[in-house]
């Protein structure tokens, strides 16, 4: 699948594993994590492949968030993404890097 990424730190981080922007700094673990994500994320042909990886706790979210996917990159933080199809392939579009552990409170 092909990939966008939403904001110029994401591409960043998948590309350089670092940003040029201080606002976005993460542990490197969570980089590799990232990196993983979307290596992952390229690599499926169908965005149904997902769900066969169950690390990466592939879920549709729902509610306020319809339309956005969600995968894990570790306990603490999921990688949100939106999928949609051109000439019969499917774009992923990086959103968000989100930590979730004030999630459930």
């Amino acid at each position: 699948m092909y990939i966008e990424f939403d904001k110029e730190y994401l591409r960043e981080l998948y590309t350089d594993g670092k940003t040029s922007d201080k606002k976005h700094r993460y542990q490197p673990k969570v980089i590799k994590g990232y990196q993983k994500a979307v290596f992952l994320l390229s690599s499926a042909n169908v965005i149904t492949d997902l769900f066969r990886n169950n690390s990466l706790n592939y879920e549709v979210l729902q509610g306020d968030k319809k339309g956005i996917s969600s995968v894990r990159i570790d306990r603490q933080y999921r990688l949100e993404f939106t999928v949609r199809e051109e000439l019969n392939e499917q774009i992923i579009t990086v959103c968000r890097l989100l930590d979730i552990s004030n999630h459930y409170k």
